[in-house]
């Protein structure tokens, strides 16, 4: 299972829509096809657990737009996350979520912030102590397991990270045993109608196939929330 980072890569495209009336800046992720824009030179690299998004260029993530169609508020919301909620964040790249998370929930609850790989860890260390957050708590994962304590968490998020996963079912269910009883794990990820940012179209994955290996993992499908504009948001808790 590789759970790396080959997510939204921001880029400043002009698209005039006449009809419309509006000017759109789009953000790119991922291998692009010959007539897209150029993908940062270090954004595919090879490692271990395979193609990951270096942690180089994480300064990319952060695309000024983000806020307003990624929706985090609601986000949380949907998955039940609350004041005092113990949540994971897999995936977490440099902590985009992460630090979201972790006011959300107060001083009263904890964020587990889980990647594969050592770099982005360092860096999301560094930002909680930029950002001066004691709620966080940084844990390195590996292509099967993320690592996370059993039977203590709310929560667990996966935004943008699915397509890169080599055995997703084997991630699913071992996260979920990081849930508590009524625990809730959300799936975000790219719509395959190619509008808004993402990824190229052949590393979207359809969110039915999500559905299928959720339900191996032992998992069942909550509700699917359809909020976001460019995404689709998934919500399973334990059979």
């Amino acid at each position: 299972m590789k759970l790396g980072r080959a997510r939204v890569v921001a880029y400043g495209v002009l698209a005039v829509a006449a009809a419309l009336g509006f000017v759109r800046a789009a953000a790119v992720k991922g291998n692009r096809s010959a007539d897209g824009p150029p993908q940062s030179a270090q954004a595919s690299q090879q490692s271990p657990h395979g193609k990951l998004f270096a942690p180089v260029d994480l300064g990319l993530l952060e695309a000024p737009d983000r806020e307003a169609w990624q929706k985090p508020d609601q986000v949380m919301l949907a998955l039940g996350i609350a004041d005092g909620s113990v949540v994971g964040d897999l995936g977490a790249a440099g902590g985009w979520f992460t630090i979201r998370l972790a006011h959300f929930v107060g001083p009263n609850g904890l964020v587990y912030a889980e990647d594969v790989q050592p770099e982005m860890i360092e860096a999301i260390e560094r930002r909680l102590k930029r950002e001066g957050l004691l709620n966080v708590r940084t844990v390195l994962g590996d292509t099967e397991d993320p690592h996370l304590p059993a039977n203590r968490l709310d929560a667990i998020l996966i935004v943008e990270t699915y397509h890169e996963m080599e055995d997703p079912v084997t991630l699913l269910r071992n996260a979920a045993r990081a849930l508590k009883p009524s625990g809730r794990i959300g799936i975000i990820d790219y719509t395959k109608d190619g509008l808004g940012p993402g990824p190229s179209m052949e590393d979207r994955v359809d969110p039915e196939t999500i559905v299928r290996d959720a339900e191996v993992a032992g998992l069942r499908l909550l509700k699917r929330e359809t909020f976001l504009p460019f995404q689709f948001y998934l919500v399973f808790g334990k059979q």
